[in-house]
């Protein structure tokens, strides 16, 4: 069993509601169908409740009435989540009228639901951009305790197996932050560890990755992530995790030994956290495309709950496979507060 597959498995033994607020496209209505059918998650659909029954009969969709289906536009929940909408950001001047009219927005109302608690992650992006997807969740459903930065992670899937945990490795930030601050870069390292674990299914051993190892050369960027290890040790003490380390350092495990003795992440990590974004998106590039591996992602993390961008070129089989992954990883936040 591929890891994909693992991923759909751990799914079908949740029970976690997932939005998709682009609930009348094409692409995205025929995903739902074998969601629902293979019982990978609850799915609700919003969108015109009589464009998804015409769609749900031209494209002979089985399954797809099993799905809770929201209009926006009209539906008898439109007050309550407006005057829901005006608590949360009357303070940044959003009157009544604004409310009422954002509301009819499905990627509005998608993050509504999620924080109301009647959603528990939500994919979109096959019909709006990645900033659209976001602004909303960044406005109302925020961060996770503890977290100020959102980032992006992929898991990485190489050919050989010798590397990470049978050929499993996360790569972050690859997705968001240009340039992390210390505490940032900390949360980074904390949240790629949860997303090991939630989604890839191993247990992370985090490499947070310089020009340097242990003092070989000295520079503010190296001291940066030598501070972002130490504070992201306080944020998880049990987290096994090492800087500041070379890559080479990092994933080879004869070249650990030397330049990193007795470390236990040293030349054994699975989980590269990169000091930038410039480096984090160009090596995972290099890595998918030079090593011939796997790249699944961007997985957004650091969010209070998933919230997942698709790209707007993305196939039926992407949409189910980021909502599997949405599934594991709201267990992984779930799990993550019971600490």
């Amino acid at each position: 069993m591929n890891l994909i597959e693992t991923i759909r498995e751990r799914a079908r033994s949740s029970k976690k509601r997932i939005v998709l607020p682009e609930g009348a496209e094409e692409r995205t209505m025929r995903a739902a169908d074998i969601i629902l059918e293979e019982g990978l998650a609850e799915i609700i659909l919003l969108g015109n409740l009589a464009e998804i029954e015409e769609n749900t009969k031209r494209w002979n969709l089985k399954h797809i009435r099993k799905a809770v289906c929201i209009d926006p536009v009209n539906h008898d929940r439109k007050e309550y989540f407006a005057q829901m909408l005006l608590d949360i950001r009357k303070s940044k001047g959003m009157t009544p009228e604004q409310a009422s009219k954002q509301v009819e927005d499905p990627l509005y109302l998608a993050v509504l639901l999620i924080k109301n608690g009647d959603a528990d992650g939500e994919v979109a992006g096959a019909n709006n951009s990645t900033g659209d997807v976001l602004r909303p969740a960044f406005q109302i459903v925020k961060t996770q305790a503890g977290f100020s930065a959102v980032s992006g992670a992929f898991i990485m899937i190489v050919p050989d197996k010798s590397f990470g945990d049978n050929g499993i490795m996360v790569f972050a930030d690859c997705a968001v932050n240009p340039d992390p601050s210390v505490k940032e870069l900390a949360e980074i390292a904390v949240a790629s560890a949860q997303t090991a674990k939630s989604i890839a299914g191993i247990e992370p051993r985090v490499a947070m990755l310089s020009f340097s190892t242990k003092g070989s050369a000295k520079h503010e960027k190296a001291d940066k992530v030598i501070a972002a290890t130490a504070l992201a040790k306080e944020m998880n003490p049990e987290l096994l995790i090492e800087g500041e380390l070379q890559a080479d350092a990092a994933i080879i495990e004869a070249i650990g030994k030397k330049k990193a003795p007795g470390s236990k992440i040293a030349g054994k990590a699975n989980v590269l956290v990169f000091p930038s974004l410039e480096t984090g998106n160009i090596a995972y590039k290099l890595v998918q495309r030079l090593a011939h591996a796997e790249a699944i992602g961007p997985v957004l993390q650091g969010m209070a709950a998933p919230i997942n961008d698709l790209s707007r070129g993305c196939s039926v089989e992407d949409i189910v496979n980021l909502v599997a992954i949405t599934v594991n990883q709201a267990n992984g936040i779930a799990a993550s507060k019971l600490m």
